[in-house]
């Protein structure tokens, strides 16, 4: 269960995202409350549905970066998905129930890589001591030898230095017990080495190494009990986050009568049930959708939430404005996050030898660039900086392989000089995406 405070949570996310206090206090509180909710009577958990919310704004202020950076901070089962991929049924495309069935597949697979390297150690172990068990039976088969523990000492040695991974085994992992007398080391040894560099041992073999990976492969699958199952399934169905993004790309134009209105209307009716709440049927078994979190985001520049069909709308009680980027906030998201774009640029050019530095003035520049840009062209918030950033060190990043321990300046002329170049040359393809 994912306890993290709102405070812890808003802390992580401003980490990664700059600006979108609101958007962000009010996806903490909608993840807290699964927790508070789980922690109740049960007659009053299963009364309690999620608030799911609606984010509105422009590409490019922090709706996507909200979500992935929600999936990376949150051990609860999520998925993030685009409104646009689904049609209604009867249409091409894909059905909405397999929003479902991609997030259980995804928790299902997140869970069994945890589980890899969680008991990695000990499967490697158990599936080792089944091989060594078959390679006894074997030796003790042809050399009536009954002294079980000098041999496995031989055995395991040979097999963690990999010289038996060739050596072939019957596939067979079916054992008895025996009872075991001392005898001599030498002798056993002598046995052993006689048994090993026989190649001819049996009828139907394989390889030592394959038959390692199938054990390991089967004690796995041993893990995935029913109980355990149910867990997962538990889990997904009361901490489950669905992200719709692009929500505002299936509103029917009023105006128009098209196949492709009908089709985003009807796709806004499959909507409806997954998250008003259904039972999805999945191959691990049924997914109640009732308490599952579903958080939608759309720019709508050219339709209005109030375009969704009113069930819909009613089912996102919480809705959010989120602002648009003003250059101080360009200036933050260029040197502020963690892993900010100024730090990415230097730490790929470092690579090849070469120091680059910012000035100040240099970033203020980039940010002002960034925002008349959007302005005069069309509003892509953050991501103009990548394109603007691109164009800075185009010819540094070409020839940066020749400038190996040398170190450049980037002021505030050097982004003058070239981004009033492509003004002048009315060259603003290059910014369009």
């Amino acid at each position: 269960m994912f306890k993290s405070t709102p405070n812890e949570i808003v802390s992580k996310l401003n980490l990664y995202i700059v600006g979108q206090n609101k958007a962000k206090r009010t996806i903490a509180i909608a993840l807290r409350n699964r927790w508070r909710r789980l922690n109740l009577k049960k007659t009053l958990i299963k009364e309690i549905r999620p608030k799911n919310i609606l984010m509105i704004g422009s590409t490019g202020i922090g709706k996507t970066e909200i979500a992935r950076r929600l999936s990376q901070i949150t051990d609860s089962p999520f998925i993030k998905v685009e409104a646009t991929k689904f049609t209604e049924i009867g249409y091409v495309g894909k059905e909405v129930d397999s929003i479902i069935h991609d997030l259980v597949e995804s928790t299902f697979n997140i869970t069994k890589n945890k589980i890899n390297i969680e008991k990695k150690k000990k499967i490697q172990k158990k599936s080792e001591k089944k091989i060594i068990k078959i390679l006894i039976q074997e030796v003790i088969k042809k050399n009536e030898i009954k002294n079980i523990y000098l041999i496995y000492k031989i055995l395991i040695k040979n097999l963690k230095n990999g010289n038996l991974n060739n050596k072939k085994i019957k596939n067979n992992f079916l054992f008895k017990k025996y009872e075991f007398k001392f005898i001599d080391y030498i002798e056993i040894s002598n046995q052993i080495s006689s048994f090993l560099n026989n190649k001819n041992n049996f009828k139907k073999k394989i390889k030592i190494k394959d038959a390692l990976k199938i054990i390991k492969k089967r004690e796995i699958l041993k893990l995935y009990n029913n109980n355990y199952i149910k867990k997962i399934i538990n889990n997904i169905e009361q901490n489950s986050v669905v992200f719709i993004d692009e929500i505002d790309k299936i509103c029917k134009n009023k105006n128009n009568n098209n196949y492709s209105d009908i089709s985003k209307e009807g796709v806004q009716r499959d909507l409806l049930p997954l998250i008003e709440g259904c039972t999805i049927l999945t191959k691990y078994g049924e997914i109640k959708t009732n308490h599952i979190l579903f958080i939608a985001a759309g720019a709508f520049h050219s339709s209005k939430p109030s375009d969704l069909m009113p069930e819909l709308q009613g089912r996102f009680p919480i809705q959010i404005q989120l602002k648009s980027l003003s250059i101080k906030n360009l200036i933050k998201i260029l040197i502020e996050p963690k892993f900010s774009l100024i730090k990415q640029y230097k730490k790929l050019i470092l690579t090849e030898g070469l120091i680059i530095e910012f000035t100040k003035s240099s970033i203020y520049n980039i940010a002002k660039f960034a925002f008349l840009f959007n302005k005069k062209i069309e509003n892509i918030g953050a991501r103009r900086l990548h394109t603007i950033l691109e164009i800075l060190l185009e010819e540094i990043s070409y020839n940066a392989d020749k400038m190996n321990g040398m170190k450049i300046i980037i002021n505030s002329n050097y982004v003058n000089k070239k981004l009033n170049k492509i003004i002048l040359e009315e060259d603003l393809n290059k910014f369009i995406l």
